[in-house]
C-alpha cells in the first residue's frame, strides 16, 4: 500500500457521517449559490481569525486577484512578494497588470527576508503579498510597520497557514487583509476549489462582494466590471464540518513533525527551521538536502511520497521572463529550490510509518 504524501481517505473515513449528512443537507435544501452554508462560513471563519469580516469566493488564487483589484492595484503598480511560493502569489498580481518584485528569502524559515524587504520599495510600489510558506507565519506585525511608512497594503497569503500563529496572532488577522486557499491538499480542505478573504475593512469587504458576483450588490445591476467567484454551498458546508476539527489536525501535524526533527537531528539533512514566536501548522514538513534525487529515489522505491516544493523560483519561471531577472538574483531561494523535498506530514499518519520514512530517508 505505501505511505503517501497526504492520505485524504483516511481523513474523510473518519468524519465520513458527518460530512455525508452535510452534502445531502445542501441537496435537500436545493440550495447551492450564495446560500446559508457558504454564509455561515463565512461567519465562523472571521471568528476563527479574529477579524470582522469574510468573504468566501472560489478559490485561493481568485482570493488574491479580487483583494488587489478591491485595493485598487492594477497597471503600473509594483507589489513585493517571495519567490519561493506557489505561482499564484505573483501570477494574481500579473493578472491586474501590475509588476511582481521580489525579495530574497530567509535562508532558516524559508519565509521572506523581512531584513530585505525595505530595499525593495520603490515609488511605484503599493502593497507585499506577505507568504507564510509551509505553515509558518512571517512576523507580518513588523511588515506592517514597514507599510505603514511607505503607505503601503499587506496582503496575507495565507493560503497554507490557517490556524498558524505568531506571537499569539492568528494568520490573518493582523493584515489589511488576508487570503485563504482550500484546496483539498490544504490544512482545512474542501472536495473541490474553495477560497476565502478576511478583513478588518467593511467597505473592502463590501468591494469584495460585488467583485465576486459579476459587479453586483443586486442581480442584473452592474456597478463594475466583476468575476463570476462564488463558493457553492457544498464546499461550504463540508468546510464547516472540517473547521470543528481544524486545530486538533493541526496539533497532530505539530506532533508529528516534533518527532521528525527529533529522529532526524543526526541525519544528514536541514529539518524545517522555526521562528521561536511563530506556531506553525506545517502544512508541509520540508527538508533540504544536497542528495535530494538520491533521497526521492529512495523514497519512491519503498512507495513513500514525497514531492518538491518548489522545484522553480517564480523569479527564474519562463512566464516571468519579462521582468528580467537572472539566476543569481535571488541565491537562498534558488538553493532551496535545489534543495527542497516534502516528505509525508499528516494527523493520520502513524508513529511506525514515520519511522519508516526516517529510515528511508537516511538510507538505513
Amino acid at each position: 500500500m505505501g505511505i503517501p504524501l497526504l492520505d485524504l481517505k483516511a481523513q474523510y473515513q473518519n468524519i465520513k457521517a458527518e460530512i455525508d449528512q452535510a452534502v445531502l443537507g445542501v441537496l435537500d435544501s436545493a440550495q447551492y449559490i450564495l446560500g446559508p452554508q457558504m454564509k455561515a462560513l463565512e461567519a465562523e471563519i472571521a471568528a476563527y481569525c479574529g477579524t470582522q469580516e469574510a468573504v468566501a469566493v472560489a478559490n485561493g488564487t481568485d482570493a488574491l486577484v479580487l483583494t488587489l483589484k478591491a485595493y485598487g492595484i492594477g497597471a503600473g503598480d509594483e507589489v513585493i512578494t517571495t519567490p519561493f511560493t506557489f505561482f499564484a502569489s505573483a501570477e494574481t498580481v500579473a493578472q491586474v497588470g501590475a509588476v511582481p518584485v521580489f525579495c530574497d528569502i530567509d535562508p532558516v524559515t524559508l519565509n521572506m527576508n523581512l531584513d530585505l524587504l525595505e530595499s525593495k520599495i520603490t515609488p511605484r510600489t503599493k502593497a507585499i503579498i506577505a507568504v507564510h510558506i509551509f505553515g509558518q507565519m512571517l512576523d507580518v506585525a513588523r511588515i506592517m510597520k514597514i507599510a505603514a511608512r511607505h503607505n503601503l497594503i499587506v496582503i496575507e497569503d495565507a493560503a497554507q497557514a490557517i490556524g498558524a500563529e505568531y506571537d499569539g496572532k492568528r494568520a490573518g488577522s493582523l493584515g489589511h487583509a488576508a487570503t485563504f486557499s482550500f484546496f483539498p491538499t490544504k490544512n482545512l480542505g474542501a472536495y473541490g476549489d474553495a477560497g476565502m478573504i478576511v478583513t478588518n475593512d467593511s467597505s473592502i469587504a463590501a468591494e469584495l462582494r460585488m467583485l465576486r458576483f459579476h459587479g453586483c450588490k443586486t442581480k442584473y445591476y452592474h456597478e463594475e466590471i466583476g468575476y463570476n467567484s462564488r463558493l457553492d454551498e457544498i464546499q461550504a458546508a463540508i468546510l464547516r464540518v472540517k473547521l470543528h476539527y481544524l486545530d486538533s489536525w493541526n496539533a497532530a501535524r505539530r506532533d508529528k513533525a516534533k518527532l521528525y526533527d527529533h529522529l532526524l537531528a543526526e541525519a544528514p539533512v536541514t529539518i524545517p527551521g522555526v521562528d521561536p514566536k511563530a506556531i506553525s501548522i506545517y502544512h508541509l514538513y520540508v527538508l533540504r538536502t544536497d542528495e535530494r534525487q538520491a533521497m526521492m529515489a529512495r523514497l519512491s522505491a519503498a512507495g513513500i511520497g514525497n514531492a518538491i516544493y518548489y522545484p522553480v523560483p517564480l523569479h527564474l519561471q519562463q512566464a516571468f521572463t519579462y521582468l528580467g531577472y537572472q539566476e543569481g538574483d535571488f541565491p537562498v531561494a534558488e538553493q532551496a529550490c535545489r534543495q527542497a523535498l516534502a516528505i509525508p506530514c499528516y494527523p493520520e499518519l502513524t508513529e511506525a510509518q514515520q519511522r519508516e520514512i526516517v529510515a528511508t530517508v537516511v538510507g538505513d
